[in-house]
């Protein structure tokens, strides 16, 4: 019999234990039946029941396009602002989000539906560097990112990844999940209130009509509609946008249809020469975006079931985030990584298929291409992406709750409280660390760390809880 490792649950009857320990494929982590779920370590032979389409599956061609296209309007206002508040080619950073999606899912060999977009780590450096060195800087610090990453993956492969497991149980887990969620409430508000800095009440309720019609759309519909109910809200959102003149419609009109990417190769379009400085103040935060990238993955073990660390490995999934950035930084685009608001889609509509995220990366390069299609996008209303993301976010801030109850983990015991109050102030507060002008661990990583510290050195129980329970003992 091969050697399987348990967590207990009482619950679960003891011919159902034998017979999944006879397999040898699981570890014990919620299914319908019996409460707990079945965490999957090898995923060659592993079909989560749970997913209306899982990994594997592969939509019929027209749900394939819906499916697609709801994931490309979900991710493409956070892809796009990054470049346009640096001054880059919003159609490269799309361009190098999906090549770099495709680029990922390969190196994983097709293991994790994530999609590669913009990075926000990046945004003060990069700004900084444009207004200097130009783009040719931020170049060589991008291709240094994805080279910190790849080194990185290979130190992984090389002592094996056993460690994650002793650093991030459900204690740090469930509340690094619930940071990652809830650290974007404040954009997502932002989105929904604010035009030009002040409130505008029309904002929030188209705000809210998207919100409301999301919700809608999820508990009403079945069949294919029930599966897109992100993408039909946010088309209905900016129908109710255009007829409110939130949207430029003389933009559009005016578009060209197409429109070559204005790629930014090295040696092609401009002269290389090895600038340090752009190097040392963008390459370092790869650190940070690392903690982030491995929270990101921990929330899609929990929506999918599987154990990404084991599976395809750790060093894939940083090898993938960390290629798709080498390959930004070589054709013009910013920094990228994985990205929450598609993980919010796969926990709402329980489509995990990693060929829908194939279908979006492919969506994101044609559009870079047809310059109109880019434009109507781009002209999409803050209020209608803050509606969505309220839904987005707080999925995944649920996901983390999720990790925590379905582990039974007691948070009356004090080591417990004090991990999770920690963890979940400074991450959501964002309180981050500044070291110098340019390096900042954002409050998502500085709350990583200090969580995975806190576990390692507390003990299991307070002096007060030991005392306690030598008092019941000698009473007894």
């Amino acid at each position: 019999m091969k050697q399987v490792e348990w967590i207990s649950w009482p619950y679960l009857p003891e011919t159902k234990r034998s017979l999944l320990a006879s397999s040898g494929r699981f570890v014990l982590g919620l299914n319908k039946r019996y409460g707990v779920q079945l965490m999957q370590q090898n995923q060659d032979d592993f079909h989560d029941d749970r997913a209306i389409l899982d990994i594997h599956d592969m939509p019929k061609f027209w749900p394939w396009v819906g499916l697609s296209l709801q994931h490309m309007f979900s991710m493409f206002g956070s892809t796009v602002i990054v470049p346009l508040l640096v001054g880059l080619s919003p159609s490269i950073a799309l361009f190098s989000s999906g090549v770099g999606t495709l680029l990922h899912i390969m190196i994983t060999k097709r293991k994790i539906p994530a999609y590669m977009g913009s990075s926000f780590a990046f945004i003060l450096p990069m700004t900084a560097l444009m207004k200097t060195t130009g783009y040719p800087g931020i170049a060589q610090g991008v291709i240094g990112v994805g080279l910190v990453y790849l080194l990185v993956a290979l130190i992984i492969w090389l002592v094996g990844s056993d460690w994650v497991d002793k650093i991030l149980p459900p204690i740090v887990v469930g509340p690094i999940v619930m940071v990652i969620g809830l650290s974007l409430a404040g954009s997502a508000a932002t989105d929904a209130m604010m035009k030009n800095g002040r409130y505008d009440l029309e904002y929030f309720m188209v705000a809210l009509f998207t919100l409301f019609l999301a919700i809608f759309f999820n508990m009403v519909f079945k069949g294919f509609i029930g599966l897109i109910p992100i993408l039909l809200a946010i088309v209905c959102g900016y129908t109710l946008s255009v007829f409110l003149g939130m949207v430029d419609i003389n933009a559009i009109n005016n578009a060209a249809w197409f429109q070559m990417p204005a790629f930014e190769i090295p040696g092609i379009s401009y002269h290389f020469k090895i600038n340090w400085q752009a190097i040392i103040s963008i390459t370092p935060i790869a650190f940070v975006t690392m903690t982030e990238h491995m929270g990101h993955i921990m929330v899609l073990n929990e929506i999918t079931g599987r154990n990404f660390f084991k599976d395809p490995g750790l060093n894939r999934t940083l090898a993938g985030d960390g290629t798709a950035s080498l390959f930004a930084g070589l054709v013009g685009g910013p920094a990228v990584t994985s990205y929450g608001e598609n993980i919010g889609v796969m926990a709402i509509t329980k489509i995990h298929s990693v060929y829908v995220l194939m279908g979006a990366a492919m969506f994101a390069i044609l559009f870079s291409f047809v310059h109109k299609l880019n434009v109507l996008i781009m002209q999409m209303p803050l209020p209608v992406i803050g509606g969505i993301s309220f839904l987005l976010f707080g999925t995944i801030a649920t996901s983390g709750i999720q990790v925590m109850v379905e582990n039974r983990v007691d948070l009356g015991l004090k080591r417990n409280l004090m991990i999770a109050s920690s963890v979940m102030v400074i991450g959501v507060g964002n309180a981050y660390l500044q070291i110098g002008p340019s390096f900042q661990f954002t409050g998502l990583a500085l709350a990583t760390i200090i969580g995975i510290v806190l576990n390692l050195i507390l003990p299991p129980k307070a002096a007060s809880e030991i005392e306690q329970e030598v008092k019941m003992h000698t009473n007894e």
